[in-house]
């Protein structure tokens, strides 16, 4: 065997060395199989989306109702916004 052959199996065997490390990590093994990996993805992806429906609709919500607020000169709907408001405000 030449010098370099050594080296060359010398990498090698820390090349493996290494790949049962990465293998050993946590985040390989909490995705062993494809159907955890999937259940993951799909419960990451769910509070995803819920979370933003609910920020999104907080902002929706209250950016209507501080725009029906400031609506009292239409007789019809500034009673409306009005009544909504006291509702609003009678809650806290």
């Amino acid at each position: 065997m030449s010098e370099g052959d050594d080296a060359l199996s010398t990498e090698l065997r820390q090349l493996r060395e290494e790949v049962a490390v990465i293998n050993q990590h946590r985040l390989f093994t909490s995705q062993s199989t494809v159907g955890r990996m999937l259940a993951l993805s799909f419960g990451r992806g769910l509070a995803f989306g819920l979370g933003s429906v609910i920020g999104g609709a907080s902002f929706l919500v209250s950016a209507v109702v501080y725009s029906l607020s400031q609506v009292d000169f239409i007789p019809v709907i500034g009673e409306w916004a009005a009544r909504i408001a006291d509702e609003i405000t009678a809650g806290r």
